[in-house]
């Protein structure tokens, strides 16, 4: 009787340490990819002003931000990386044991950078990302990413600095979505090269968003897919995605 509880102990000891380590190797429920509709949403529902004696605050708008005509010369000039609204991260499928494929999605909001903005041309973009503080739902993937694949122990930052002057076509207009490709060069594990990087941006309540994605070859970057005893192997290609707001 002793023999069978201890068996059924360790058993159990088992199959906690089992479903507790590799917790994040059954859920598919991926984070949803970023988008300019959410990244609005956010802004506004977030921006508030008191709302007289009760204590309690109001939205100062509601639904989306109106569309105006913005002033160039309001606009002009340098623009700061907000973190409160911003989102830089990853997104690839990684196949398990007995499992199949799952999307792992990182992100993180410790970014710094700035825009620069004379008239209807964006002349001027650099952007500096934390690769240590990208999270995902499992800190065991979280803390692989350390010294395998992106080794962010290694290399620690990533960047991206626009190389040619973005053409919008118009002066911004507050609620309109304008839509481009933006060249530049980015640095990611240690290697740099050329990118085009499909944008859609806004102003919203005073900010400009912009949001997008960037197919990426991890051996473009001499990125190794790590593999280990449930990860049976990493997609060769992943999906940089943005969210960036840029306040004055």
């Amino acid at each position: 009787m002793k023999r069978g509880l201890l068996i059924g102990l360790g058993v159990a000891v088992l199959v906690a340490v089992i479903g507790g380590g590799w917790l994040y190797f059954v859920r598919d429920d991926a984070p949803e990819e970023l988008s300019l509709e959410d990244a609005i949403s956010d802004i506004v529902g977030t921006t508030q002003a008191p709302s007289g004696d009760s204590g309690t605050v109001a939205p100062t708008t509601t639904g989306a931000p109106s569309t105006t005509t913005a002033d160039s010369a309001s606009l002009d000039g340098d623009w700061n990386i907000d973190t409160e609204f911003t989102e830089v991260g990853y997104r690839i499928g990684e196949e398990l044991s007995g499992i199949g494929t799952f999307e792992a999605v990182g992100r993180t909001s410790e970014v710094a950078g700035s825009l620069t903005l004379n008239g209807s041309v964006i002349e001027a973009v650099a952007i500096e990302v934390d690769m240590g503080s990208l999270r995902s739902d499992n800190g065991t993937r979280d803390g692989a990413l350390r010294t395998r694949g992106l080794e962010t122990d290694t290399f620690p930052t990533a960047t991206f600095v626009l190389t040619e002057p973005l053409e919008l076509g118009s002066v911004p207009a507050s609620g309109a979505t304008v839509s481009a490709v933006a060249t530049g060069e980015l640095t990611l594990h240690g290697v740099t090269q050329p990118v085009q990087i499909p944008l859609d941006g806004t102003l919203a309540d005073g900010r400009i968003v912009v949001v997008g994605q960037l197919e990426i070859a991890l051996a473009d970057y001499d990125i190794e897919k790590p593999t280990g005893f449930r990860v049976l192997s990493i997609e060769d290609n992943g999906i940089f995605e943005v969210q960036l707001t840029f306040s004055r």
